[in-house]
């Protein structure tokens, strides 16, 4: 075991000065010495400040330390102390010749955890020398910010995909009849939707496929009659190569148009339900669509559109007299084409936070690699009932459908969210995972108490959340309140996935968008694209086999060896794990200091007055630009912009607190739960 005291010893060919500049920072701790997960700085403005760290993790308990930093003489010493055990840590630098020798030595260090005083000294000293080195790395430049989880090798990489279907049970031995069956349907449709579908009705067609509002649809009727409605589409001119537009909720109708598109080699795009009419228009004009299929309720987002552009209602009642059902289209029953020359794709279109939205072309999942990507890291069985409130128009709603036919999960679909219905809809399906995107997250932590326990939720095992960062704050208070659950999915319309926080990453970790799934590698990269250190912020690069074919209307994003730009600024830590600062268009240089509005949010969702917080760049005659923030309160708090100034004030640097504060009654929001910055921007 430890003793009570510890002496370690590093020497590096680095100066002094660097060295201390990154020891005095306090955010280079979790960043480059494992097990320390996350820091808050109080009293940032204080030449001593206080830290609060998250220790532990990998299976280790989390134990929160207050550890406060004591600059002694610059450059020389400084000392890391923790007042509620006594244990402190002494730093001193000296110049050795052209070297600088980093002196530790640790004070009663077995009492900072548990799992120290079980330690030798020799271990001690090698996480002290690990860290320290990676220290060196970082003022050198090191490239070690990358990390790829699977093998280079093509061929130990598919042993892998193979182990982790075995493991999940979606590959099993079965009766070889069955087994022929789907391998025929993947055959013929490949690896989409329409294939999934196709294999799941050959293994199991009674069971329940889609659970809608209306009615609930089995895995061989759902088969049945998207080859009717295919069919239907291929006679009616709008089959190979075309393009059709899908303006839905969430219901089967919708699945079952996306499913024929495939089936037909009809390219669907999926239209975002909270687009202006006028976007419509320049969407349906730039795709060159052939035909529209619309929910009842956007009939005024259409009206103006070409009275010769063919559209078909996705509900059972027409918006009016003589308009054409899918229902109708399906009771045609014309034989839909054995296979297509072309496969249909799926176009999802860009959040559009930042600008118009784009057409990405979604490729086809290449064999069962793409289910084991995710089902690396998401723990997801056959079997599943998988509810999915995310919009399927969204990639990650579109991502849980695609997977869900691969484990055969029966999917609850509802038309709107609403977050006592969807405990109530989760009690009452025994919902096993749910699939969200952070808005949805927020508004169920919104509800009192006393609601959230009128309903069973015991069958619920994984709440996967994707689409925008999570709160630290939000993270630790949904693990505390329902368990160790939830999920943390970074991606986007372009890499599809980049990285998965699972909830042990989450509990040592609140902020960090986790580790990349089977197969998918990230690089964090300088601006002349080489690979960064371990710890140092750049552009954030994702390389796997679901990149996206392209932009159906734009110029693609950058490629790095391989890999594509996300368009995000981030880093990678001692751990292997992914953080992320915020856009690279959200970055704002005030008075010369690069400022990103993330370390702001983050601050400020610690505060319980606050519901909702959005920080953004806004122009500024003195210093070139300044933050605004933007805050919803909870009911009842007493919060006012002074205060809110205050209390980032002592936490983040001075050109980082927000001089414009503005309280509101909800953020705006796109159909997906994205922040409108751009509108906020905007309105200051």
């Amino acid at each position: 075991m430890v003793t009570d005291v510890i002496d370690v010893i590093a020497e590096f060919a680095i100066s002094r000065k660097a060295i201390w500049d990154v020891l005095v920072e306090p955010q280079s701790y979790p960043r480059l010495f494992r097990g320390i997960g996350a820091c808050e700085q109080r009293d940032a403005a204080d030449r001593n400040p206080t830290l609060t760290l998250r220790v532990g993790g990998a299976g280790i308990e989390i134990r929160t330390l207050l550890v406060q930093v004591r600059i002694g003489r610059e450059y020389e010493n400084l000392e890391l102390h923790c007042p509620d055990s006594g244990s402190f840590a002494a730093v001193r630098l000296r110049e050795v010749g052209p070297n600088t020798r980093i002196s530790v030595t640790y004070f009663k260090a077995a009492l900072v955890h548990p799992l120290v005083a079980q330690l030798p000294n020799s271990a001690a000293a090698a996480w002290t020398q690990a860290g320290l080195k990676r220290v060196a790395d970082l003022v050198t430049g090191a490239p070690t910010a990358t990390i790829i989880n699977g093998e280079d090798s093509p061929m130990k990489l598919q042993a892998s995909v193979a182990r982790q279907m075995v493991a999940s049970g979606v590959v099993r031995t079965y009766r070889p009849d069955v087994g022929l069956k789907q391998l025929g349907s993947l055959a013929k449709w490949g690896f989409s939707l329409a294939g999934g579908y196709a294999a799941a009705a050959a293994h199991s067609p009674q069971r329940a496929a889609v659970i809608d509002d209306r009615y609930c649809t089995t895995f061989d009727q759902l088969h049945s009659r998207s080859n009717a409605l295919a069919g239907a589409m291929t006679m009616l001119g709008f089959g190979n190569r075309a393009s059709i537009g899908l303006l839905c909720r969430n219901h089967t109708g919708m699945v079952e148009c996306m499913v024929a598109a495939g089936k037909a080699g009809t390219d669907a795009v999926l239209l975002n339900t909270g687009l202006p009419a006028r976007q419509i228009e320049e969407i349906v004009q730039r795709h060159g669509l052939s035909a529209l299929f619309v929910d009842s309720e956007f009939e005024d987002l259409v009206r103006y559109l070409p009275a010769d552009l063919p559209r078909f209602s996705t509900g059972e009642r027409p918006p009016e007299p003589g308009r054409t059902t899918i229902e109708d289209l399906i009771a045609m029953r014309e034989i839909a084409a054995k296979k297509p020359a072309r496969p249909g794709h799926l176009i999802v279109l860009t959040s559009g936070t930042s600008g118009t939205p784009k057409g990405a072309r979604r490729p086809h999942p290449k064999g069962f690699g793409t289910v084991a990507a995710l089902l690396s890291r998401i723990p997801f069985g056959v079997n599943e009932t998988l509810m999915i409130p995310s919009p399927l128009f969204h990639t990650w709603g579109l991502a849980a459908l695609q997977i869900s036919t691969a484990i055969r999960a029966t999917i609850v679909l509802n038309d709107r969210f609403d977050a006592e219905d969807c405990l109530r809809r989760i009690a009452e399906h025994r919902v096993t995972a749910l699939i969200v995107v952070p808005v949805m997250v927020n508004r169920i932590l919104d509800l009192p108490e006393h609601v959230r326990a009128r309903y069973d939720l015991s069958s619920l095992k994984i709440v996967a959340s994707c689409g925008a960062p999570l709160a630290g704050a939000t993270v630790l208070q949904f693990l505390d309140t329902f368990g160790d659950i939830l999920y943390n999915v970074y991606g986007s319309t372009e890499v599809s996935w980049a990285s998965i926080a699972d909830p042990a990453d989450l509990r040592l970790s609140p902020t960090t968008a986790g580790r990349p799934p089977l197969g998918t590698k990230i690089a964090v990269l300088g601006q002349d694209r080489r690979i960064l250190p371990v710890g140092a912020t750049g552009r954030v690069f994702v390389g796997n086999h679901m990149l996206f074919d392209g932009y159906t209307d734009a110029t693609p994003p950058e490629e790095s060896n391989g890999m594509l730009d996300t368009g995000d600024i981030g880093y990678l830590d001692a751990s292997g794990k992914l953080f992320l600062a915020g856009r690279d268009d959200e970055m704002i240089i005030s008075g010369g200091e690069n400022v990103f509005p993330r370390s702001v949010e983050e601050a400020l969702s610690h505060l319980p007055q606050v519901s909702e917080v959005a920080v953004v760049g806004v122009p500024d005659r003195e210093f070139g630009q300044r933050l605004a923030a933007f805050v919803v309160k909870r009911p009842g708090s007493g919060l006012d912009s002074e205060m809110i100034r205050n209390y980032i004030r002592h936490r983040v640097s001075r050109f980082s607190v927000p001089r414009d504060v503005t309280f509101l009654d909800a953020l705006p929001r796109n159909a997906t739960g994205k922040i409108l910055k751009r509108t906020l921007g905007q309105a200051t």
